[in-house]
């Protein structure tokens, strides 16, 4: 997006709309009248007390000392109900928008989740950098900018019309003037600044997720880092992202000294145009003197009202910007829904839910096509045994595991396999998840209920028996990652996977940080369990526990064989 236009409304739009007329809509419309009218109340009242003050100047002009205090006496009373209108009013405009943030921010995250769409967003092309960024600050911003820049325009509307009326009771040529004043200030504010800063906001946007996340890197990756001696690296890395955060800010200081300079002058005339145009009035006896201060309150808020635009430029090309990465995120999210990343044209391998796991000529691809990975394959995993898969580095091992997921469907062929909640896949990666070590053993399936006896025996078959009482029992949360080796991370996974007695399991290298005895210990009690289980690995011992093996080659031809230790 490079300048505010059509575009921006279209997007705007799309993402606001669906909250308006979601199951909450009565909710949200209701605390939207509610503002509203709290608004229509503090705006009527701020016309009593502008004319209020303009009383209070002229009988201190006159010396009417009767209508001095009868003034303040009024004055006071309407600031005593314009006080709470005023807080209640800020209080039901940032509820509204608390509201919209949840409801908004839930919708991305549902989004994001379903159908996978947070891993082909990895997997994909496509220039969306820092999906975080985009659901927690992009949202959050997008919901109180939305209903600050609508309650200004609705309060620009009203202020206009209320004092308007007043004014043009003391002089129609101050509003003709302001009326045109306010036009050409806006016109050539938009067209000269529009453009560069939208342009320099949307990019200050994304090179300060960068640099944050390049910091997060640091952070997830700091044992790695340390091995490898790399600070010099990643710290010029972090420098040199803060350094593009840094000279975009400069250049984005240019542009806005320029517009404050003009804005700054151009704010300036209502100050003492209203003054220069009364003043013969005044002198001439022909108006009192606190027209003055009523006039002048009235043309500014007026003017004020007229320039929202000039007045809030700034923050509305920020916001601008704003909307357009929200919105090209809400449309990946919202392809993804219909069609997943994944699925194109060319993609034709199909699946059949079945109760059994079985590759029918399978020749598969890489996602962009460019690339024959496996040629042809057939093969079934004997029921309540194991299948092991072996080749090179790059024969397409661990990728014919995502075709089995549904990750990979570029390529031809049929995958039969169960449905998805009698599967568990253990990736080549263990996956720790934040909470307790209960949950960590339950995960994915939190709904299990298990006694804190069970687990203990499952920690024993896994050889962690003290790992509960290392680090405050099962319900105490750690970042698992970080406490526990690689080692100990794939045999907590192991412990998942007799806690779910799932009908099939798919392991990807889950034994490749562990020595032949933990290795041994843990396919043993997996070949107790009534479970179908494919393996990745390179070790030539991971033969011992299956009953077929089932080598790839680089050549994209495979060979499968009987275990020659089949048990």
């Amino acid at each position: 997006m490079d300048r505010l236009n059509l575009n921006v409304l279209r997007q705007f739009w799309t993402i606001a709309k669906s909250y308006w007329v979601s199951e909450e809509k009565w909710q949200a419309r209701g605390l939207l009248l509610g503002v509203v009218l709290f608004l229509l109340a503090y705006t009527g009242l701020s016309v009593v007390l502008n004319n209020k003050r303009g009383v209070l100047i002229s009988a201190l002009s006159a010396k009417d000392e009767p209508r001095f205090w009868q003034t303040v006496i009024i004055f006071v009373a309407v600031l005593v109900i314009y006080a709470p209108l005023l807080a209640g009013y800020r209080y039901l405009r940032d509820r509204l928008s608390l509201q919209w943030r949840r409801w908004l921010t839930t919708r991305f995250v549902d989004q994001y989740f379903d159908h996978r769409a947070y891993y082909y967003l990895n997997a994909s092309d496509l220039d969306i950098d820092n999906p975080d960024q985009r659901i927690a600050e992009d949202v959050r911003s997008f919901t109180q900018e939305s209903l600050t820049f609508l309650l200004v325009l609705v309060e620009s509307i009203l202020s206009v019309i209320a004092f308007s009326g007043v004014l043009w009771g003391i002089s129609k040529p101050l509003v003709i003037f302001l009326v045109l004043y306010a036009l050409v200030g806006t016109l050539v504010t938009t067209l000269v600044f529009g453009k560069p800063l939208v342009r320099l906001n949307f990019e200050q946007l994304k090179k300060e997720a960068d640099f944050r996340f390049s910091l997060v890197r640091i952070r997830e990756n700091a044992e790695a880092i340390a091995f490898y001696r790399g600070e010099d690296q990643e710290s010029n890395q972090v420098k040199y992202r803060f350094l593009e955060v840094f000279e975009n800010v400069k250049r984005l200081l240019v542009w806005e000294l320029n517009l404050n300079v003009l804005t700054n002058a151009y704010e300036f005339i209502p100050f003492i145009l209203p003054a220069l145009v009364v003043a013969p009035a005044i002198f001439a006896g022909e108006m009192e003197i606190g027209k003055v201060t009523e006039a002048q309150g009235a043309f500014v808020r007026v003017f004020f009202s007229l320039n929202v635009v000039v007045a809030r430029f700034q923050a509305l090309t920020t916001f601008g910007a704003g909307i357009d990465r929200l919105s090209t995120f809400a449309e990946f999210l919202e392809r993804t829904e219909v069609t997943p990343e994944s699925d194109s044209v060319d993609s034709t391998i199909q699946t059949v839910e079945a109760d059994r796991l079985a590759i029918e000529h399978l020749t598969l691809e890489t996602p962009n096509h460019q690339r024959i990975l496996i040629q042809d394959l057939s093969v079934e995993v004997p029921i309540g045994q194991g299948l092991l898969v072996m080749g090179a580095s790059g024969c397409g091992k661990s990728s014919l595991l995502r075709a089995i997921a549904g990750l990979w469907t570029a390529g031809e062929g049929t995958i039969v396999r169960p449905a998805s909640d009698q599967i568990l896949f253990l990736p080549q990666r263990p996956y720790m998840v934040a909470g307790t070590l209960r949950e960590q053993m339950v995960y994915p399936n939190r709904s299990i209920e298990v006694e804190d006896h069970q687990l203990e025996t499952i920690l024993e078959w896994v050889n962690l028996a003290d790992l509960a009482k290392r680090f405050g029992g099962f319900d105490t949360q750690h970042d698992w990652a970080d406490l526990l080796s690689l080692g100990e991370q794939q045999r907590l996974t192991f412990a998942r996977l007799f806690l779910n007695k799932p009908s099939y399991a798919i392991l990807d290298e889950a034994t490749s940080a562990l020595d032949a005895d933990n290795e041994e210990r843990l396919y043993q009690q997996l070949q107790t369990l009534d479970t179908t289980f494919l393996s990745v690995g390179h070790q030539s011992s991971l033969a011992n526990y299956h009953a077929r093996v089932l080598n790839l080659s680089p050549d994209k031809s495979w060979q499968l064989k009987e275990s020659v230790s089949k048990s």
